[in-house]
């Protein structure tokens, strides 16, 4: 395989064309050989595995040659997903250290954001992935450089934070993977580079306290404001919880740059330390931030803060598209990036093009970092249990063409089923891009009705437009399939942001029904023909729910830097927070249109089954 580049500080003399040479031209060969890297990191990954118990069981023998041990592994090994290789975790995790699914030892357990209403996923790993996902941090700024010179001349305001971590009961660690990567020495000992200068010392990166950690970064960023370049946080979400955070507590933060005196409900000793070397009276600093954030409107408060940011470094895709908007308004323009497209089973591939437009992000997977298989999405849609025989290759994927991205990484899971559902949107040479589609499964489902995320976002906008003339907007939402009465039927949660005038509850039913419209044809079917499902509902929140529902999910285990709002939840606890805060209901006033023209039906069953109804 080739050789990765090794992790050098740039010159001192700042940005020079030849400064990240190294880094391009890896990129440069593992794409342009993506077929034979591919080959060898299957081979590698297989014998470092080879005395597993899984690859075993599936004629994968530790004697086998390596091209017998592919040649077994193509055609033995299975499709699986977490709940297959559940029974393996939890060995694992009850302290059973035999090689079960990796050769390697399993250095901790990383979770699952836990945003969809299921218990989190416990991912094993091993040391060396600290390695890999330090190389793929390693390309960041050597391709961002490309299109913005000089970000080697000022810092970056990145909101990173940790999660506590727990133990299993065998005794290792399970967590988030930022809080692994931000809690190793490749990331605490990384060297000094000034394309990496964070404005966050690490004490408050590493603070477990969400409201500490968050109040000592902004204070931090705030000192610092002169000199950021760009700012960021994982999600668009994260970092629209930080700037709803600033409009809160800004008095407070400028009291503190004023006076040179950290706020007192800041107890953590390591932040007080660490942002005490920092921080200095600057009364003329403190006016200044002051004017900015007591003016009426806050459009353009990133520029007006941080006036020399070039850029915003948050994930704008899949689910976080909603809220484009509202960076906008608040960036002022500033270009929405996308660098890196990774979870929490492997680190996958980066957007060799971070100025493009947000609907327009396509990311390269690099060939090192795992072996990469894709399911064709009409194999995944037709079959229940679709077989391993119809995976195609990294390099043999058509463009235009969906399909769900499956794994085989060193930690030892294999054809394992990520549920991210890209599309081909082009090569980097032999080494595919894909623009990121959907989750899979992330569904709504009444009766034969199936609903899935990308659907309801398109849905929810366009009925939003409703609003407009009444000055009010869509913060956020949710939504829940009701089942609790027959026949059941869809429940929008919307946390709104209030105009001058009120919105009468006709327009609210406008929006029920324009959801309803826009929703498929098998949905509007149950409603207006079978009468399988119930007028659609949408129940108005107060201000802060949303806020609240982060909060629960946090104190059961998620991580602040991957929380996302879940577009679906399940009844429990969840459902419940979100209807004690309800404050107002109101249903589709009639049934969607339909008719069987809305379809083209494609054979005599399905003609059958229209006639029957």
């Amino acid at each position: 395989m080739p050789e990765a580049p090794s992790a050098q500080p740039a010159p001192a003399s700042g940005y020079a064309p030849g400064a990240h040479r190294e880094a391009l031209d890896f990129i440069e060969h593992v794409t342009a050989n993506a077929g034979k890297v591919q080959q060898c990191v299957l081979a590698e990954i297989l014998a470092q595995n080879a005395t597993a118990e899984y690859l075993r069981r599936y004629g994968v023998s530790s004697s086998s040659s390596p091209l017998d041990a592919v040649d077994a592994f193509r055609r033995c090994v299975p499709l699986v997903t977490y709940e297959d290789l559940q029974p393996d975790i939890l060995r694992i995790a009850n302290g059973d250290s035999s090689p079960i699914l990796s050769g390697k030892p399993i250095s901790e357990f990383l979770t699952s954001s836990g945003t969809s209403g299921g218990e989190r996923k416990l991912m094993p790993t091993i040391a060396d992935e600290l390695d890999r996902r330090s190389l793929l941090y390693s390309l960041l700024m050597p391709v961002m450089s490309q299109s913005l010179p000089g970000l080697d001349k000022g810092k970056a305001m990145y909101l990173l934070f940790v999660k506590a971590e727990s133990r299993t009961p065998g005794g290792l660690a399970a967590r988030p993977v930022l809080t692994s990567y931000y809690r190793s020495r490749q990331f605490l000992d990384r060297p000094h580079d000034p394309y990496t200068a964070y404005t966050s010392p690490n004490e408050a990166i590493l603070c477990v306290d969400s409201y500490q950690s968050m109040y000592a970064q902004l204070l931090c960023g705030l000192v610092h404001r002169t000199d950021v370049l760009r700012v960021g946080a994982v999600f668009a979400s994260g970092f629209l919880r930080a700037i709803r955070f600033l409009e809160k507590h800004w008095p407070r933060l400028c009291h503190d740059i004023r006076t040179g005196e950290l706020d007192p409900e800041i107890t953590d000793r390591s932040v007080r330390d660490a942002v005490g070397r920092l921080l200095r009276a600057n009364p003329a600093l403190a006016s200044e931030i002051e004017a900015e954030c007591s003016e009426p409107s806050w459009e353009g408060i990133i520029r007006r803060l941080w006036p020399r940011t070039k850029y915003i470094d948050v994930i704008v895709t899949g689910a976080m598209s909603q809220y484009i908007p509202t960076l906008e308004f608040y960036g002022g323009g500033l270009p929405l990036i996308c660098t890196m497209y990774a979870s929490s089973e492997c680190y996958f591939g980066l957007n060799l093009n971070p100025m493009c437009k947000p609907g327009e992000v396509a990311y390269t997977l690099i060939p090192t970092m795992c072996h990469f298989e894709f399911l064709p999405v009409h194999c995944s849609n037709a079959n229940a249990d679709p077989s391993h025989h119809d995976l195609v290759d990294l390099v043999d994927v058509k463009l235009g063409h969906d399909y769900e991205l499956v794994v085989t990484t060193f930690s030892g899971l294999c054809r394992y089923r990520v549920g991210d559902v890209l599309r081909v949107a082009g090569f980097k040479n032999e080494a595919p891009m894909f623009s990121f589609v959907r989750r899979r499964n992330v569904a709504l489902s009444i009766d034969s009705d199936k609903t899935d995320e990308t659907e309801l976002h398109t849905a929810v906008s366009s009925a939003v437009q409703h609003l407009a003339p009444f000055g009010a907007s869509l913060v956020e939402y949710t939504s829940y399939a009701d089942t609790s009465a027959i026949p059941g039927h869809y429940v929008l949660f919307w946390e709104l942001r209030e105009g001058s005038t009120a919105v009468p509850a006709s327009v609210f039913e406008e929006c029920c029904l324009s959801v309803e419209e826009a929703l498929n044809s098998v949905y509007r079917q149950c409603r207006a023909c079978d009468r399988s499902i119930g007028p659609l509902e949408i129940r108005v929140v107060s201000e802060g729910t949303f806020e609240k529902l982060m909060d629960y999910a946090l104190s059961q285990g998620a991580s602040i830097n991957q929380y996302k709002a879940p577009r679906c939840v399940r009844p429990g606890p969840v459902v419940e927070l979100l209807d004690a805060r309800v404050q107002a209901s109101y249903f589709s006033p009639k049934c969607p249109k339909w008719s069987p023209g809305n379809k083209q039906w494609n054979t005599s069953k399905e003609l059958l089954s229209i006639g029957d109804a």
